[in-house]
């Protein structure tokens, strides 16, 4: 069965999925997306994700055509139609068709695209071994200019991070803001363990509060462990005791090497693989349930 792609409400196989080379989503970058998990059968968090797209969509003055109940039954039909319990969804909005200008006026109606697919971030050795990364030039964007609560379509600062990993032989790289201090990683949020506490940066160094960040944050109090935003440098990233990643795609990953430093005894650290075991756990519990 080939692969179904939700656009206004039809679907189309794969090949036959297209939108107009005049979207202002393709010409500018111009909409909103979210990427999203489904675990045996349940869309994880679901509702958070559905929140904060509305939210891009609304900062930007962007007009969703749908209710929020309805995107939601657009994600559970496009599952569906794919005949997907596991998948990885691409749900993305963007200004619609419009002229060669940049008024958003010329656009009358936005386009909703579903994607429901796979994806494997890393290979899952390195959930057992850990990450090795490295900090690269590209600085993060300034939240002045674009904020980094908005997941918008452009998304060109993440990918020159990420050409500058690739090119040095990595799979991630962190991302300092122009203070120096660190915002995220490509495409992950970042967090460092020391003696016992957890600590990520704030949203405003230019980190995107993440629905796994939160997840996790949650699951630490759950579990009793100290957590908190702060502003962190390289320095306090590589004197950490233990650090990991977090991300939609990228769940929960353990980080062993920071710029060419080992991180702690160099091996993933006990409360890594707490927190890895019990995000797996939240994962069964936690969203929109549906039938294939």
């Amino acid at each position: 069965m080939g692969l179904k792609i939700y656009i206004d409400g039809t679907f189309y196989e794969k090949e036959q999925a297209k939108i107009s080379v005049f979207d202002h989503g393709l010409l500018y970058g111009d909409g909103v997306f979210e990427g999203i998990r489904s675990y045996n059968s349940l869309i994880f968090k679901c509702r958070e994700h559905i929140d904060r797209l509305y939210e891009s969509a609304h900062t930007i003055k962007l007009k969703i055509p749908l209710t929020k109940e309805q995107m939601t039954r657009a994600l559970v039909r496009t599952l569906q139609a794919n005949k997907l319990a596991n998948a990885y969804i691409r749900l993305v909005v963007t200004r619609g068709v419009g002229d060669l200008g940049l008024d958003p006026r010329k656009c009358p109606q936005a386009t909703v695209i579903i994607i429901a697919s796979q994806i494997v971030l890393y290979p899952e050795r390195l959930y057992k071994e850990g990450l090795k990364i490295i900090t690269v030039p590209t600085v993060r964007n300034l939240a002045e200019a674009l904020n980094p609560q908005i997941k918008s379509l452009n998304y060109l600062n993440n990918v020159l991070a990420k050409i500058e990993a690739v090119h040095a032989g990595f799979e991630e790289a962190i991302m300092l803001n122009a203070q120096g201090y660190v915002a995220e990683c490509t495409g992950d949020n970042i967090f460092i363990i020391k003696q016992g506490c957890l600590y990520t940066p704030p949203q405003s160094v230019g980190a995107l509060r993440g629905i796994t960040r939160d997840t996790v944050l949650g699951l630490a109090k759950k579990a009793r462990i100290p957590a908190r935003e702060a502003m962190l440098t390289r320095h306090e990233v590589f004197n950490s005791d233990e650090a990991f990643l977090t991300g939609t795609a990228a769940e929960v990953i353990p980080v062993v090497e920071v710029d060419s430093r080992g991180i702690g005894s160099g091996a993933i650290g006990p409360l890594t693989k707490r927190l890895m075991s019990a995000f797996r756990a939240a994962t069964k519990t936690e969203g929109e349930r549906y039938t294939v």
